[in-house]
């Protein structure tokens, strides 16, 4: 299957792989293909961020009178894949594309001219403050209570898994104001200042050597008022609307792509008794289902971004490529590790990912094992599996 977008877009491809070749900076380029985006990357992001922003390219996402591009979905869609490609770092996503089209959309002026060329810069990092202990997937029951006392609200509670919440200025929360209406009519948006008294953060250690989610413990926090996004009460509302704003992100098609070359790569380089992997059976049926897998992943997303105002339930359709694309990333992550076999049990520290390559240091092993410890958790992050597969079965099939 070749995919074919037009000579226009790929005129847009060549410009946009020109540019980031340009101005990606090549210790950071090496940063992400020795981690692949999953190592902590938050000064990065930020950096990164403030590159494109000379190009007027870093939320070329957002309407143009906050700093977008004036482009064509697919033309995004090209933009992202070339960054990809490239190992660029993802910019803040927290505040690029959730809390910034949350503020430009529901919030006030003074919210919009105070955040909103801060995000854009990349001048600092936001965090999402939602899921609460034994309250990850179930945020309509969440506990963090803010009273409104005066001109501010008086803020209690603690929140878990804040990615990057220990580098973040900023974090956007879901907090429950009014405890005497149904469970979604009671939650509110505030917007806190990470360095306001009350606020303790602690890093969880994770299986691949990480510390980049965080608990966030909030007592006696005072915020105010003028940080409440929007109305009183419609915290779910905008939390929805956060969620459904990029409808194809959840595929991490992008990834899956860039990461599908990567083993590729591998399975090419390794060899058994001098034949290459990818010419044995066993890993060459594999590969080749993946790459299939991941082709009509890709056909996936550029039917939902060409058909726009189909009348299909596009949340359904986010929670489909969510089950797809996460599903790709751990097996693939997985085909990687095996390939490379005994020495996937390495430890392979950035700090070394430079080194020429030898037998025992191939190009492309550095994070191979670390990401695939990562992305066991991709079915879980975001909405786990099982409650996507329950958003597709009861919006797609009424069941």
């Amino acid at each position: 299957m070749d995919l074919q977008l037009g000579k226009e877009l790929d005129e847009f491809r060549h410009m946009v792989r020109a540019a980031v070749a340009e101005d990606l900076p090549a210790e950071m380029r090496a940063r992400q293909r020795a981690f692949g985006g999953l190592q902590s990357e938050n000064l990065d992001s930020l950096t990164w961020a403030a590159i494109l922003a000379r190009r007027g390219w870093s939320v070329p996402h957002w309407p143009v009178e906050y700093g977008g591009q004036d482009w064509t979905p697919l033309q995004k869609f090209v933009f992202e894949d070339e960054l990809s490609s490239a190992w660029a770092p993802d910019v803040n996503w927290g505040g690029t594309h959730m809390v910034g089209p949350v503020i430009y959309t529901f919030g006030t002026q003074a919210q919009k001219d105070r955040f909103l060329p801060d995000i854009r810069e990349g001048k600092c990092f936001w965090a999402q403050g939602f899921s609460e202990p034994g309250n990850g997937s179930d945020l309509a029951n969440l506990r963090t209570g803010a009273v409104l006392q005066g001109d501010r609200y008086i803020v209690n509670g603690q929140k878990i898994w804040t990615s990057g919440a220990h580098d973040a200025a900023w974090g956007f929360f879901l907090v429950r104001t009014d405890p005497t209406v149904k469970a979604q009519r009671g939650i509110s948006f505030l917007l806190i200042d990470l360095k306001s008294p009350g606020i303790t953060i602690r890093q969880i250690p994770e299986i691949n050597g990480e510390a980049d989610l965080c608990e966030i413990f909030l007592d006696n926090v005072e915020v105010p008022v003028g940080n409440l996004v929007g109305e009183p009460g419609m915290g779910w509302t905008y939390a929805k609307f956060l969620l459904d704003h990029e409808r194809t992100t959840s595929s991490f098609i992008f990834w899956n792509k860039r990461e599908l070359r990567r083993t590729r790569a591998i399975a090419q380089a390794e060899t058994l008794d001098g034949v290459p992997l990818a010419q044995l059976p066993q890993f060459q049926s594999r590969l080749i289902r993946l790459e299939a897998e991941v082709a009509a992943l890709e056909w996936s997303v550029l039917r939902v971004l060409e058909t726009e105002e189909f009348t299909h339930n596009l949340t359904a359709v986010a929670s489909t490529l969510k089950v797809s694309g996460s599903r790709l990333q751990q097996a693939i992550t997985e085909l990687q590790v095996d390939l490379y076999g005994a020495l996937s049990m390495r430890s392979f520290p950035i700090e070394l990912a430079h080194q020429r390559p030898t037998p025992l240091w191939p190009t492309n092993i550095a994070g191979r094992t670390a990401t695939a410890l990562g992305i066991r958790a991709a079915t879980i992050f975001g909405g786990t599996l099982q409650i996507q597969r329950g958003i597709i079965a009861k919006l797609a099939f009424g069941l």
